[in-house]
């Protein structure tokens, strides 16, 4: 399609129109994701005369008509766990299908967020998803100048979305689990200690223990990583370990059977029975058959997407969305 182009410029929204036959609405709706449809006959016109022409849309000039720019800013302390890897791998695919693209901002420290705020540094984006227990809502709608930020960390407010798992269930069912085996004495290998997620996590089990009449015997604190987990076997695992070791990770629990291999010949405890925590994708494998506490991810992820697709649905004060945690078995219990 061969097209003389009036003003010598770079091609315009008015040229990829008048090419393909269509109005500039049309032309503009088919080029964007806007919901107003378009049949797939115009839009593959639209789109073959954009390509013939090099048309590149104006990504600041639809911004400042949706007043959306399609971009959702997920807000992390880091993602060196494998726990990262299962969620963020599918969160990242569903933002894309409607239409917005993920940004991802590291914020390692609380100096860092005080950072972001006293140089100006802010993106414009249509959404924060923010997994981070660096910062709270108040902090990350000064950092965004935005209102439309979901809290995943627990630093919540009532002006923001909540949307977090039921942890305390799953944890409930894993210690049943153990108490119904004579588990009577137990080790506790637990993450970051500032989370109030963590914090939340760990009274969960308090309570379950002293529910089902387990003694808690140690308490070690890691990283959620491998590498913690690897390094508190020696402390949880000794000549006098416990009958049950619970990881508020699964990567700490597989650092821990890593090191204790000989105490779970086949997979199963011979020592002590092993527990994690997230439910990964590995735990399905023959290598790491650990127990564990989890989630459903796919519903996780799809109220996320939900409440960025759709921010006039909330209302201020309105209840955390929960999702269920389950107790999963496998061999290492």
């Amino acid at each position: 399609m061969n097209h003389d182009q009036s003003s010598g410029g770079p091609p315009t929204i008015a040229d990829v129109a008048r090419l393909a036959g269509v109005s500039r609405a049309v032309a503009s709706r088919a080029l964007s994701n806007e919901p107003r449809p378009v049949s797939s006959e115009k839009r593959e016109r639209v789109i073959a005369a954009a390509t013939s022409l090099g048309y590149k849309p104006n990504l600041l000039a639809q911004s400042l008509t949706t007043k959306t720019v399609n971009l959702v800013a997920v807000v992390v302390n880091h993602i060196h766990d494998l726990s990262d890897l299962d969620l963020f791998d599918r969160l990242i695919d569903q933002v894309q299908t409607i239409g917005k693209q993920v940004i991802l901002i590291r914020i390692g420290s609380v100096a860092r967020v005080e950072e972001f705020l006293r140089n100006g540094v802010a993106y414009h984006v249509d959404a924060a998803l923010v997994f981070s227990d660096f910062a709270d809502a108040p902090t990350v709608r000064r950092m965004f100048r935005s209102d439309h930020v979901i809290m995943l960390n627990g630093l919540h407010d009532e002006f923001s979305p909540v949307i977090i798992p039921d942890e305390h269930a799953g944890i409930a069912e894993a210690v049943a689990d153990a108490a119904s085996k004579t588990v009577r004495t137990a080790g506790l290998v637990t993450g970051r200690a500032s989370s109030l997620v963590e914090q939340a996590r760990i009274r969960s089990f308090h309570e379950a223990f002293s529910r089902y009449g387990i003694n808690l015997l140690k308490t070690v604190q890691g990283d959620y990583s491998y590498e913690s987990g690897h390094a508190a076997a020696k402390a949880v695992a000794d000549a006098d370990c416990p009958d049950a070791v619970f990881c508020t990770s699964d990567a700490m629990a597989m650092g821990i059977l890593d090191v204790c291999r000989t105490d779970f010949p086949g997979g199963r405890p011979s020592r002590f029975r092993l527990y994690g925590f997230d439910n990964l994708s590995l735990t399905d494998f023959d290598a790491y058959p650990i127990s564990s506490i989890g989630y459903d991810k796919s519903l996780y992820v799809r109220y996320i997407v939900e409440s960025v697709a759709s921010p006039g649905n909330f209302r201020p004060g309105q209840p955390p969305v929960t999702v269920p945690t389950r107790f999963v078995p496998r061999l290492t219990a």
